[in-house]
C-alpha cells in the first residue's frame, strides 16, 4: 500500500504582470521560497512578498536590483535569463543573470558576463554583493541559457556557449560557498573548465543545489535536448570535486541509460520544438525541447529531474531519481494526460519521500493553466496523485511579436513561453512547497490586435501524510488530525482482526487552528481509530 500524501493549497495568487515594470517576452518564471519571503526574479523584475502578507511586496527593476548590488548596468547593456535560490545551510540567498549588448542585431557575437549576487543576510530586502565576470575568459563566447546550483561546496553557474547563433558546447564555473559566505566576499578562487563538448558533458547543464549534505558538485544535463526528432536515451551525469578550494577538477562523465525521448519536429519553424495546442486551434506557442529547464533537486543522495517528452502526440513530463554517488538511474517515470499537453515542470522533495512537480498544461480544450501534481516516495517506488489546478488561463495566448509578424507577412514567429518554472521547499516546514510558472491572464487590445499578457502564479503547496493524534482528559478521548485531510474518513473499530469492522464515524467533529477533533466516552469500551481514503 502506498502512503496517502494530503494535498491543499495555501498562499496562491498572481505575481507579476506583463506591462507592470516587466515588459519581457518570455519572463522566465523564476522564484523561491526563504524563511520570510517569497522571491520572484524573473526578466525585468525583482519582487519580494512577505510570506504571511503577499500584498505586502516590494518591486524593483532587474538592472535596479543589480545596480544595488554595487554593479554598473551600462544603457547599452540588458541583462536577462534570472535563477535565484535561498539556502538554509548559510541563510543566505543567492542570485544570478547574464548581460548582453542590447544594441547590436546579434549580441551572441561577443562576449557577455556572469552576474553573481549573495545577499548579506537571509533578508532579501536587505543588502546584498554582487559580482560580474566574463563567462568565457578563454575564447570569449556567448552564454546563454545560464543555471544556477548551490550546496555545502560550492556555488556553480552553467551557461550553454553559442557564437554568430551557433551552438558550441556548455560550459561551467565552480565558486568556493566560503568564499562568498566571508566578511569581504570574492570571486577569486572560482575556476573555469571551459567550454566543452556536447557529446561528452550534454546539453544544458544544471548543477544540483543539495542542503543537507548527501550531494557535492552533482550536474545533470541531457544527452540530446532535440538537435533531431530521433528517439534519445541518455542523461550525462557528473561532479565538480574539491569546490571548496581554488583549483576544482571535474569527475568524468556518466551516461546514464533512459527510456527513450524524443522532441518531435516542427515544421513552421523547420527544427525540432515543443509546441503545444490552445483552445484556438494555433499552435504558435513556443515551450522549447527536451533540456532540464528547471533546477536539479539533491536530497538524501538522491538527484530528481524532470523534462519534457512526447508521448501519443502530447506533450509530457519524464521525471527521473538518479544516485548522485554512483550515478545509477534509481527510478524514472512519465507523466502524460490524454487530453493536455505539459510543459515546463519542475521539480523538488523532502526527505519524508514527498515530491512536488509544477507545470503547466494547455489543450483545445483549456487555455494555458498551471498545475502540480504531489507523489510519494515509499521503499523505492514513487507513485503520484492527481493532478491539482493552481490557476485556470483565461485566453489563447499570441505575443506581439508573433501578431507583428503575421501583420507583415514575415516568416513564422511562435510566442515565446516559459523559459521555466521553479519549485522550492519551504525551509521552515519542509511539507511546504512553492511554485512560480506562467499563465495568459487577458489581452490588450489597445493596439486594435489583442496581445496576450502574462502573468506570474505563486502557489503554496501543502502536503503531509495524516497522522492521528490521541489526548485523554477525564473521561473522554480526544482523536484529531489535519484539516488538510478532507478527502479521508474517520473510521472506528473495536477488533482490529476483524478487517471488515471498520465504519464510518458519524460526523460531530470540530475544528480549531487547522486541526479536527472528534471527542469519544472512554466508557464506549476499547475502540480502534484510523483515517481512511476511500
Amino acid at each position: 500500500m502506498h502512503a496517502q500524501v494530503v494535498v491543499a493549497i495555501g498562499q496562491n495568487f498572481t505575481g507579476s504582470t506583463y506591462g507592470d515594470i516587466s515588459q519581457a517576452l518570455p519572463p522566465d518564471a523564476n522564484g523561491a521560497i526563504g524563511p520570510s519571503h517569497f522571491v520572484e526574479f524573473i526578466n525585468g523584475t525583482v519582487a519580494f512578498y512577505n510570506k504571511t502578507n503577499v500584498q505586502d511586496a516590494v518591486r524593483i527593476t532587474d538592472v535596479d536590483f543589480w545596480t544595488e548590488t554595487g554593479l554598473t548596468i551600462s544603457s547599452a547593456s540588458a541583462v536577462t535569463d534570472p535563477r535565484v535560490i535561498y539556502d538554509p545551510t548559510s541563510q543566505r540567498w543567492f542570485a544570478s543573470q547574464v548581460d548582453f549588448n542590447a544594441t547590436v542585431t546579434d549580441p551572441t557575437r561577443a562576449a557577455n558576463n556572469f552576474l553573481l549576487a549573495v545577499s548579506a543576510t537571509s533578508d532579501p530586502t536587505g543588502p546584498w554583493q554582487g559580482f560580474r565576470f566574463r563567462a568565457d575568459p578563454s575564447t570569449g563566447r556567448f552564454a546563454d541559457f545560464p543555471t544556477l546550483g548551490v550546496d555545502a561546496n560550492g556555488v556553480y553557474i552553467s551557461g550553454d556557449f553559442i557564437h554568430a547563433q551557433t551552438n558550441v558546447g556548455p560550459g561551467l564555473v565552480s565558486i568556493p560557498k566560503a568564499d562568498l559566505l566571508a566578511a569581504t566576499p570574492t570571486i577569486a578562487n572560482r575556476t573555469w573548465f571551459g567550454v566543452m563538448s556536447y557529446t561528452n558533458r550534454g546539453q544544458v547543464l544544471q548543477p544540483a543545489i543539495c542542503f543537507d549534505g548527501s550531494s557535492t558538485g552533482s550536474v545533470l544535463a541531457m544527452g540530446d535536448i532535440g538537435n533531431d526528432s530521433d528517439p534519445h536515451s541518455n542523461v550525462v551525469s557528473f561532479a565538480v570535486q574539491n569546490a571548496a578550494s581554488p583549483g576544482a577538477t571535474l569527475t568524468a562523465p556518466t551516461s546514464i541509460n533512459v527510456s527513450p525521448y524524443v522532441v518531435p519536429f516542427n515544421s513552421d519553424l523547420g527544427y525540432p520544438l515543443f509546441n503545444p495546442v490552445q483552445p484556438d486551434g494555433s499552435t504558435t506557442l513556443q515551450v522549447n525541447d527536451g533540456r532540464i529547464s528547471a533546477k536539479v533537486y539533491a536530497i538524501g543522495g538522491v538527484l530528481y529531474a524532470v523534462h519534457n517528452t512526447e508521448v501519443n502526440g502530447r506533450i509530457a513530463i519524464r521525471w527521473y531519481r538518479i544516485n548522485a554517488a554512483t550515478h545509477a538511474l534509481l527510478e524514472s517515470g512519465t507523466i502524460a494526460d490524454s487530453d493536455l499537453d505539459l510543459f515546463f515542470p519542475s521539480i523538488a522533495a523532502n526527505a519524508g519521500g514527498t515530491v512536488v512537480i509544477g507545470y503547466n498544461g494547455s489543450s483545445i480544450n483549456t487555455f494555458v493553466s498551471c498545475f502540480a501534481i504531489v507523489g510519494a516516495t515509499v521503499n523505492g517506488v514513487t507513485t503520484f496523485g492527481s493532478p491539482v489546478l493552481l490557476q485556470a488561463g483565461v485566453v489563447s495566448y499570441h505575443d506581439a511579436n508573433e501578431l507583428l509578424a503575421q501583420l507583415l507577412d514575415d516568416p513564422v514567429t511562435d510566442s515565446r513561453w516559459g523559459d521555466y518554472s521553479a519549485t522550492s521547499v519551504d525551509p521552515t516546514d519542509p511539507n511546504r512547497f512553492w511554485i512560480i510558472q506562467m499563465y495568459p491572464s487577458g489581452v490588450d487590445s489597445s493596439s486594435g490586435f489583442d496581445v496576450g499578457i502574462w502573468s506570474t502564479q505563486i502557489s503554496e503547496i501543502l502536503t503531509a501524510n495524516p497522522v492521528l493524534s490521541i489526548t485523554v482528559s477525564n473521561a473522554n478521548a480526544v482523536v484529531s488530525w489535519p484539516g488538510t485531510a478532507i478527502t479521508f474518513n474517520l473510521e472506528s473499530n473495536t477488533n482490529l482482526l476483524a478487517a471488515n469492522g471498520w465504519t464510518v464515524v458519524t460526523p460531530n467533529f470540530s475544528t480549531n487552528n487547522g486541526q479536527v477533533y472528534y471527542q469519544t466516552s472512554l466508557t464506549n469500551g476499547v475502540r480502534f481509530f484510523r483515517l481512511h481514503k476511500p
